[in-house]
């Protein structure tokens, strides 16, 4: 079979020719040499199959969103694993619209055209990238919110992390994914307290990774405050990711409702290796859902072992109260005594020496001496009558005090006492883990068996 003819003028050449010249002078231009490029990815599509990624690689004026060049690009072999790696370190998915630097070398196809095959790719770029778009954030928000953010140094002090926290932490907001397992372990670690504790958690679900959805998690956010709820903190957790997928909580306008809310904020994002600005924004910030859920139970345990020990020391302060008054009253009935005691022996010896006066004169001593005589007498009995009259007011004074601190009364005004093998304790220190109490109570007696013992200085509970 012939071949097809075609008309031709002499100076023509075929296409292929003309590739085939492209070709060579592109080679022998570019050869082997490599280059660094800074260009942003489009159209990517990745064959598993053979491990080959195909994509396009375009330079935009920044200004317009022009063009200014797209040239195709591809990867296979070594420069797959590149990729992977690249991937691994920075936590950022090789994907449509990102900005990368790679190196490049430049081959041309007759068949395919122009294209620049992907060597490597510089992962301190693009960590770079991610690093200045949070210091901007960062600066913005001081910059724009001096009212309620500042920084110190290297820290940041907002108006939420400048709340206190409620004695109690019981109602709480939380906001998560329903479908993350972070809060799955929050809600179990919370619920399934070894102390019984109780909360009220009201659920404000959203999408909680990815940084287009930013705008919903914030609505979720003025969600909890225009519900008017009177919460104890605001959660908000996820679980683990890649460091793109916490962009979401470096967005501006979400870390600035988290500075100025007004309840605390505690944050458990489930990062391990950076603090996003979400957690310098927050009141707290722990690394996991299950690190959150722990903190507030170790706030609320707080609270309760510094009940108890007031209790405690009041329990204490009020025996030692009793005591006292025990040793007033007994130490006042004796002076009563002995002054009582002391002043009959004085009137005695006056007495003796008036009968030996109306031996030695009778007559004038013993009119002398019954004026003298009835006048002590009347005295006597004014003194003794106001005297003992005091001191009966003083004794009913302090029999109300003793009845007053009875232990009776003191069970019944809701306090309890203490006992280790049938003996009163006022401290810890033969109490252990395992240790058998009982514990008397104005209507009863409870037996009871330690689970765990705390150490505390006291001093907060000194009267």
């Amino acid at each position: 079979m012939e071949a097809t003819s075609y008309p031709s003028k002499p100076d023509s050449i075929r296409l292929s020719e003309l590739s085939q010249q492209i070709q060579q002078t592109l080679d022998g231009a570019f050869g082997t040499r490599t280059f660094w490029v800074i260009a942003d990815i489009t159209n990517y599509t990745f064959k598993p199959q053979t491990n080959y990624h195909y994509f396009e690689l375009v330079e935009k004026d920044r200004s317009s969103a022009r063009i200014l060049a797209k040239i195709s690009g591809r990867a296979w072999g070594n420069a797959s694993v590149n990729i992977s790696n690249f991937e691994q370190a920075t936590g950022q998915k090789f994907k449509n619209d990102i900005n990368v630097l790679i190196q490049v070398t430049v081959q041309y196809n007759p068949a395919f055209g122009l294209q620049l095959n992907l060597i490597d790719i510089d992962t301190n770029f693009t960590l770079g990238l991610f690093e200045q778009q949070r210091k901007e954030t960062l600066e913005k928000l001081v910059r724009e919110n001096g009212d309620f953010i500042q920084k110190s140094g290297e820290r940041y002090f907002t108006r939420n992390s400048g709340l206190e926290f409620n004695r109690v932490i019981q109602n709480i907001a939380l906001i998560s994914s329903d479908t993350s397992a972070g809060y799955l372990d929050f809600k179990h670690t919370l619920e399934n307290n070894a102390f019984g504790y109780r909360f009220n958690i009201d659920n404000y679900f959203t999408l909680v990774q990815g940084e287009v959805n930013a705008r919903q998690f914030l609505n979720r956010i003025i969600d909890v405050f225009k519900s008017e709820k009177q919460y104890d903190a605001l959660v908000i957790i996820r679980g683990g990711g890649a460091q793109t997928d916490f962009l979401i909580f470096d967005n501006y306008e979400l870390c600035r409702a988290i500075a100025k809310f007004p309840v605390p904020v505690i944050t458990g994002i489930g990062h391990q290796k950076n603090e996003t600005i979400a957690d310098l924004m927050a009141h707290t910030s722990t690394k996991t859902p299950t690190k959150a859920s722990e903190l507030i139970i170790a706030h609320n345990r707080a609270f309760e072992d510094s009940m108890t020990g007031i209790q405690k020391m009041m329990l204490i302060k009020t025996y030692q109260l009793i005591n006292h008054h025990k040793d007033r009253l007994a130490h006042m009935n004796q002076s009563t005594i002995n002054t009582a005691r002391n002043l009959l022996h004085g009137h005695q010896r006056n007495i003796q020496n008036l009968s030996g006066l109306i031996i030695s004169n009778p007559k004038l001593l013993i009119s002398n001496k019954r004026k003298d005589l009835s006048n002590l007498s009347n005295n006597l009995e004014s003194y003794s009558r106001i005297y003992f009259a005091n001191k009966r007011g003083y004794i009913g004074h302090f029999q109300s005090i003793v009845k007053l601190m009875s232990p009776q009364n003191i069970l019944n005004k809701g306090f309890a006492i203490i006992k280790v093998n049938g003996a009163i304790i006022s401290t810890a220190d033969a109490i252990e883990a395992g240790t058998e109490l009982t514990i008397s109570m104005a209507s009863a007696e409870i037996k009871t068996t330690v689970k765990s013992k705390k150490v505390t200085n006291g001093n907060e509970f000194n009267l």
